[in-house]
């Protein structure tokens, strides 16, 4: 017998029901993650969307950070999405919040504007054979990238939305909203590799 890999979801603030929902439609065990000792589980870690301020100071306030870098160290994939990408960054174009440095890119906040700016629009994902609809609220993009980091997915501008580096995936976009899971699988696929 197989063992079902173990993802969680962190679950501080933003959107991680959403992120529990989508992966409840794989063969998976899922976590809601609330504090550190709940990492040792997991095969898988997804960071959402929402306030990335707010994210990053509960990361630090119940000491995550170190938690989550030993992780990956032994394995365990990360997946941030929109907040959670600017959260696992390298560096940012802003001051705050300060990231992680988990992946080796430069991510820009708030990029198309404020949250009546929000839109949606069907990408290509490298590793997905058909196009996807991405949701973009508040979001980031990825301004520059490390030779160790792939790139995923662009707009049809050139703008970087979505990026890979080893067993860590960074998006710009809800997957978790958009009625598709198949970025959720892409992750899956990555954790259980």
């Amino acid at each position: 017998m197989v063992n079902k890999a173990q993802v969680g979801v962190l679950a501080l603030q933003g959107d991680f029901a959403e992120h529990i929902e989508m992966l409840s439609n794989f063969d998976v065990d899922v976590h809601k993650i609330k504090n550190k000792s709940q990492l040792e589980k997991l095969d898988g870690l997804i960071i959402p969307g929402g306030e990335s301020t707010t994210i990053k100071k509960l990361i630090d306030r119940y000491d995550f950070e170190n938690a989550i870098k030993e992780k990956i160290n032994h394995g365990m994939s990360l997946w941030g999405t929109c907040a959670g990408l600017i959260c696992i960054a390298n560096k940012l174009t802003e001051k705050d919040p300060i990231p992680m440095g988990i992946i080796d890119v430069e991510v820009s906040r708030n990029w198309f504007g404020r949250q009546v700016d929000s839109f949606e629009t069907n990408i290509e994902f490298k590793g997905i054979t058909e196009n996807i609809k991405a949701v973009f609220i508040r979001a980031p993009i990825v301004t520059k990238v490390k030779n160790n980091v792939e790139i995923l997915s662009k707009l049809t501008d050139g703008t970087i939305v979505a990026v890979k580096q080893d067993k860590i995936l960074g998006t710009s976009f809800h997957p978790e909203i958009s009625g598709s899971s198949k970025v959720h699988e892409f992750f899956i696929n990555l954790t259980s590799s």
